[in-house]
């Protein structure tokens, strides 16, 4: 297994840790709606990294920075910040203490600090010092206080996004060089997820929640309950899909190379 593969397993592993503290799965009765919502994100996600798994070994030819590509990710992401806002919405609504948030919390930044140890270790000079799991710890606690009041959530929210795509004023093109001039951290990294517009999706999905999507009644057919299952169980797919993939994709490409 090679380094980037391995720092890879160690961040799903780690999300997986994470992420089963989260309020989405602390609920006793659980949504189908919301379950479609986070499955939908899933299926996208199954799809885009097995694009990317034909492209490394040579099915498929295309740039990562091509609009579709582009447009893809983000819509991806934006499924899955989004339930994250509007699963936190409908935590407090539920909860009568914020006990199980901090322990969450806790577990959480425990994790983003191992996967930084972990990725450090077995690659210097890319390892991890905000990605995924850093960006959703620091999102946490930034979104639970406007969670109580989710239309101001969402406007701040908006707000940031608009900014973002219309102006310059949250682009800061050069802070990335000019941290790693002043603190000692890798010029590459596997894996950085920067703050804006993402924590304007999450801010806006405590919204989701108070608007009662999670309340809509769903059909009852295959393609429904599949998208349920796979976000009922969206943790475990998580960890494993790209290892599955990865290694299918590998093993064709031996297949075909041994035929040929």
């Amino acid at each position: 297994m090679s380094i980037g593969m391995m720092a890879e397993f160690l961040s799903y592993y780690s999300l997986w840790i994470s992420m089963q503290t989260s309020p989405v799965y602390e609920s006793t009765k659980r949504s189908v709606f919301l379950d479609v919502y986070r499955g939908s994100a899933v299926l996208l996600m199954m799809i885009f990294h097995f694009c990317w798994d034909l492209r490394t070994f040579g099915f498929m030819e295309y740039s990562i920075y091509d609009p579709f590509w582009v447009y893809f990710r983000s819509l991806i992401l934006t499924l899955f910040l989004s339930a994250v806002g509007w699963s936190t919405y409908t935590s407090l609504t539920k909860m009568k203490g914020n006990t199980s948030f901090w322990r969450r919390d806790s577990k959480l930044f425990i994790s983003a600090a191992s996967i930084s140890l972990a990725t450090y270790l077995a690659a210097p000079n890319q390892w991890i010092y905000f990605g995924i799991l850093h960006f959703i710890f620091v999102a946490s606690l930034i979104t639970r206080p406007f969670a109580k009041w989710p239309i101001s959530s969402a406007l701040t929210g908006a707000a940031i996004i608009t900014l973002y795509h219309s102006t310059n004023w949250l682009h800061f093109p050069n802070a990335f060089s000019t941290i790693t001039d002043y603190v000692p951290l890798p010029q590459r990294t596997l894996d950085i997820v920067f703050p804006f517009p993402w924590i304007g999706v999450v801010l806006i999905g405590p919204l989701l929640g108070y608007l009662n999507w999670h309340k809509c009644p769903m059909p009852s057919f295959l393609l429904i309950e599949v998208l349920a299952f796979m976000g009922r169980f969206a943790l475990p797919i998580y960890l494993l899909h790209q290892l599955v993939l990865f290694a299918l994709v590998a093993a064709f490409k031996m297949v075909l190379e041994l035929l040929t």
